[in-house]
């Protein structure tokens, strides 16, 4: 099926059969079937970690694998040789819309949406791997579509489903740390290139990959191995760079504890990338090797908080409150909120929550717990999101709590690609000393009801994106 014609008939479909799951005929009813009908987008990577995690609650079957690279999908169709396999997301929405209760989509960020709307609004249920979108305007959409349509959805940042998020929620509800003003959060990533140049050698595609389906929405490019297998993260018109990657995870221990809305204003400054003495690089489709982000929120409790995000090797000050030896965080990330009566550090994933100083431990005595756990904590999130299909049960990361998540994560980068868009002075020309004026380096107002930025109107082209002919969301 055509693209265009795909999204007219997926609009126009919406009284499709679907498997109606126990939930929705009340608790105590025995569906026809409490097996989960999944089809599954991006089975390679880690597609094949979610894959293996549905399998692993025993009450999923999947209906469909779909991935435009045979060779990363390899491993998921050796173990599941049996089920049925596809490129084109699109012949999967002909062939078996009837068949299918859920999707998941592991697919790069690009991507997400649009492969996961078609099926959301015909009512099936969507696990998606973070960050949710790849663009605000996409978020938006997307838990717009999920709340207009009552299905169960979940965004695969897994530490939203541990006890150690309820924990640090319930220790600062308690009031230990009082008055949250500041958060730090920060990751070891990025670990892959960026603040690289476009890649201008034209390579042969490798055997099983399709190269247009992969690129999707985005525009056409000759295929080079600077983009894949994994590299695609640090490319703009892909990926989402070191925040997109890790602040649907790290940031969620802030965004659970507090429950913060949307940002108000995000600055950034990033790393200057050289390419000889005194000549700076043009390399802004590409993310930049480090930055730090700068966020504010105005807070109903606790007043104005500031959120600061470090990556590429950048990070916080040290609390005096840290003691020599003490570790701050993990070797992948970690979060801090300072308090006006004490402090509190996580790991990546919420973990180990702590208090600083680490004497405090030794007297504080933990709250009973508030707030309901997910059982099963190695599988947790992924059969959070299968009990929720079939028995009703609340996922952890839906997409009302994971869009604006997800749109907090992209407001950040949107500050930085602010911060990199360079414009050439008059008379001067890349290779001159000093060539660029920087238009872009200023905090960006943010009105996040209206989505847009009040005080930068070259900012709101990054809300959302330009989509391939053929591709464009509806």
């Amino acid at each position: 099926m055509q693209r265009r014609k795909f999204l007219k008939n997926a609009a126009a479909a919406s009284a499709a059969f679907s498997i109606v799951p126990s939930h929705v005929l009340g608790k105590n009813h025995v569906a026809p079937s409490d097996t989960l009908y999944v089809g599954a987008f991006g089975v390679g990577g880690r597609g094949h970690g979610v894959i293996q995690g549905l399998a692993n609650t025993g009450k999923v079957k999947f209906v469909s694998f779909c991935d435009v690279d045979d060779r990363r999908a390899q491993g998921t169709y050796e173990q599941f040789p049996d089920v049925k396999r596809y490129k084109d997301f699109r012949k999967v929405y002909d062939k078996h819309l009837k068949d299918i209760d859920a999707v998941m989509v592991a697919t790069p960020d690009h991507t997400h949406a649009t492969i996961a709307l078609p099926f959301m609004r015909e009512k099936k249920h969507a696990y998606v791997e973070k960050p949710l979108t790849h663009n605000i305007h996409e978020a938006r959409l997307m838990t717009k579509v999920a709340a207009e349509n009552g299905i169960v959805t979940q965004m695969g940042n897994q530490g939203a489903s541990s006890d150690d998020s309820r924990i640090a929620r319930e220790w600062v509800e308690s009031g230990i740390i009082g008055k949250i003003h500041t958060i730090e959060c920060w990751t070891n990533r990025p670990v892959w290139p960026q603040g690289v140049p476009v890649p201008v050698e034209k390579q042969r595609v490798p055997k099983g990959l399709d190269w247009d389906l992969w690129l999707g929405p985005a525009a056409m490019r000759d295929y080079n191995e600077a983009y894949l297998p994994f590299k695609w993260r640090g490319w703009w018109d892909f990926g989402t760079g070191a925040l997109g990657d890790m602040g649907c995870h790290i940031m969620e221990t802030p965004f659970s504890v507090l429950d913060l809305g949307y940002p108000t204003e995000a600055e950034a400054s990033c790393t200057t990338v050289w390419v000889g003495d005194f000549i700076e690089a043009d390399y802004s489709p590409s993310c930049p090797p480090s930055s730090k982000i700068h966020l504010k929120f105005e807070h109903d409790f606790h007043g104005d908080i500031a959120l600061n995000w470090y990556d590429g090797g950048l990070m916080p000050d040290l609390p005096d409150e840290l003691k020599d030896g003490e570790q701050f965080g993990d070797g992948s990330g970690g979060t801090v909120m300072y308090g006006d009566k004490g402090i509190l550090v996580c790991d990546t994933y919420s973990r180990n929550a702590r208090l600083l100083p680490s004497d405090m431990m030794d007297l504080f005595k933990a709250p009973e717990a508030k707030y309901p756990r997910v059982p099963d904590s190695m599988n947790g999130h992924i059969a959070n999101f299968v009990n929720g299909c079939i028995n009703g049960d609340s996922t952890s990361s839906d997409f009302a709590k994971a869009g604006p998540l997800t749109e907090t994560v992209l407001m950040g980068n949107l500050a930085v690609k602010a911060y990199q868009y360079k414009v050439l002075q008059e008379g001067k020309k890349p290779g001159d000393w000093a060539p660029y004026d920087y238009p872009g380096r200023r905090k960006l107002l943010w009105d996040g009801e209206n989505m847009k930025i009040t005080n930068y109107d070259k900012a709101n082209e990054w809300v959302s994106r330009a989509y391939r002919k053929g591709w464009e969301l509806t």
